[in-house]
């Protein structure tokens, strides 16, 4: 797909503040100028302060941030998942309330969906939300894990369940819950992974929240609840191929530098051909993801439902890959702090877990694609 002369601007644009900041990047700072330069709120509406745009130009601004050692992860949640539902479901007080707010930078969202049990199976979610019949508020309990930046989010948008009045089923609903919330409360979970948002299990212990916490229509969960799951895709594959243009790009000069013998390492097809072939499979999942912002731009939430699934998987391949390669092309020095890349394989193993597994996106495309039965 080729770019619009406004895309490559914004590329340029924000490549430039990527290496003013680089890999030793002040995550507040970086966040705070990005907002002000207006690329943290580039998919929110215009009415509400932001840039008009969708997750095509979000994409870019991550994948470009990524690529220069100073990936945000709390893109992929606050405007691309929150930002987005609130933008397409939310009451316009809620629009007022958060869209300038996550356009600007002064505020944050994290996003809860995960659960200690329920794994990728969204239907075994526990969190449960019920109705005080007396005040009509909202009462929620359960639990969610691997919740990214709760400390340093002011809400968090948690899926939890009500039950259906007519089928007496639970269908997934949406709760905007605040960091300080009575009987909401967060545990660090101790990670190997060397990141500036933190990873946190919560805990919902009859937490009270008025009518208007419910984002949206109480029986369009599902649709609302894949409208922020797409995005996620979407942006994961820009954080993934981000990374693997980092590690790449380390790579390929260290291999034109490095000289054995009087002849660049690079010289050598053995250390050559492993970074082409990385470098062509970033672009060939660069392609799918900017397939599935455009699908998911122009509306068409089931193609870029297949095409995002895709490009997630795509690009955490390609990312692993390509930081492998890196590493192994530095030899010993891959795997010293001067260089920077060690980091990258235990962070470049997350764009293959989350959101979804690969295993789950293959589900996916061998079911909903290419129609054969399920296993389960």
């Amino acid at each position: 797909m080729l770019e619009t002369e406004e895309h490559k601007a914004l590329r340029a644009a924000v490549a430039a503040l990527g290496r003013r900041h680089g890999r030793t990047f002040d995550r507040e700072a970086l966040w705070s100028e990005a907002a002000k330069l207006g690329y943290l709120g580039v998919n929110l509406p215009e009415q509400y302060g932001g840039g008009g745009g969708g997750i095509t130009e979000l994409s870019i601004v991550l994948e470009e941030l990524g690529a220069a050692g100073c990936p945000l992860l709390m893109m992929v949640v606050s405007p691309a998942i929150c930002g987005t539902v609130i933008a397409r479901f939310g009451t316009d007080a809620q629009k007022r309330a958060w869209l300038p707010a996550l356009a600007d930078g002064t505020r944050t969202m994290a996003f809860g969906i995960t659960e200690p049990d329920a794994g990728s199976n969204s239907h075994r979610i526990t969190t449960t939300a019920r109705r005080d019949p007396d005040t009509g508020d909202w009462l929620l309990s359960g639990r969610k894990v691997f919740i990214s930046g709760v400390d340093i989010a002011d809400a968090t948008l948690i899926v939890g369940r009500t039950e259906d009045a007519r089928t007496g089923r639970l269908k997934p609903c949406l709760f905007i819950v605040p960091r300080d919330a009575e009987g909401f409360t967060r545990r660090q979970i101790d990670m190997e992974l060397q990141a500036a948002e933190k990873q946190f299990e919560l805990v919902l212990d009859d937490v009270r929240l008025p009518a208007d916490a419910l984002v949206g229509d109480e029986d369009a969960g599902l649709l609302q609840l894949f409208a922020g799951l797409n995005p996620e895709r979407i942006m994961t594959a820009a954080f993934a191929i981000g990374m693997g243009r980092y590690a790449l790009t380390r790579a390929v000069e260290y291999a034109r530098d490095r000289a054995v013998w009087n002849t660049p390492i690079g010289a050598h097809q053995a250390i050559a051909h492993p970074l082409a072939q990385a470098h062509i499979d970033l672009e060939l999942a660069r392609l799918m993801m900017q397939k599935a912002a455009h699908l998911y731009d122009a509306g068409d939430d089931a193609g870029a439902g297949e095409a995002a699934n895709m490009a997630k998987y795509a690009a955490g391949e390609a990312c692993v890959k390509a930081v492998d390669q890196a590493v192994h092309t530095l030899g010993g020095n891959g795997l010293t702090r001067e260089f920077g890349l060690a980091s990258l394989i235990t962070a470049a193993r997350v764009a293959r877990i989350a959101p979804v597994s690969r295993e789950m996106i293959l589900n996916y495309v061998s079911h909903q694609t290419l129609g054969l039965p399920k296993s389960y």
